[in-house]
């Protein structure tokens, strides 16, 4: 007879949306995917750039699981940016959508997650988490959009080039140990 243990999957868990998983907005959009190469045989980074003269927006869809608790999310956002102590006021927003629902909906409110603490231009950075609250009241098998944008005009965002999106970490809790 073979046990098999393992540890609960219910709480908190994680999914990595990396920036070429996304795409700029058709009004007011970030740059579209580049690579930028760091040095020869060294790893090369996909970023969307995010400017530091206007705001401006990327916009990605998540399907979570079923046993997900339909609570609130956190997110982190990942990026690179110029060699500086300033910073950046990245904002998440999110909406979900029902099976035969209209996709023209507002998203719910936006959040801010900002991060200053850069030292050389190709240093990954991570920004505190975050907690949103998805609009459109939430439902199992639900298509999330999610819409993150860089608020140039926000006093927490004073750095002098563009931000270069890596991704996202996106935080949710489950309840269930499967989707069965």
């Amino acid at each position: 007879v073979i046990d098999l243990v393992h540890g609960a999957t219910v709480g908190v868990q994680t999914i990595w949306v990396p920036a070429a998983a996304m795409r700029p907005t058709s009004a007011n959009g970030c740059a579209s995917i580049d690579d930028i190469v760091t040095s020869a045989n060294q790893p090369d980074m996909q970023v969307l750039d995010f400017d530091k003269d206007a705001d401006e927006h990327a916009q990605f869809q998540i399907m979570f699981p079923k046993s997900w608790n339909l609570g609130t999310i956190d997110y982190q956002v990942v990026w690179a940016g110029i060699a500086a102590t300033t910073g950046v006021a990245w904002f998440l927003e999110g909406v979900a959508v029902s099976d035969n629902d209209s996709i023209d909906v507002a998203y719910g409110t936006a959040v801010k997650s900002q991060d200053d603490a850069q030292g050389a231009v190709e240093e990954v950075l991570v920004s505190p988490a975050a907690t949103v609250t998805i609009g459109g009241t939430p439902a199992d098998n639900d298509l999330c959009f999610f819409r993150i944008y860089r608020d140039v005009s926000d006093s927490d965002d004073d750095m002098a080039g563009d931000a270069r999106l890596l991704g996202v970490r996106i935080l949710f809790t489950t309840d269930a140990e499967n989707d069965a």
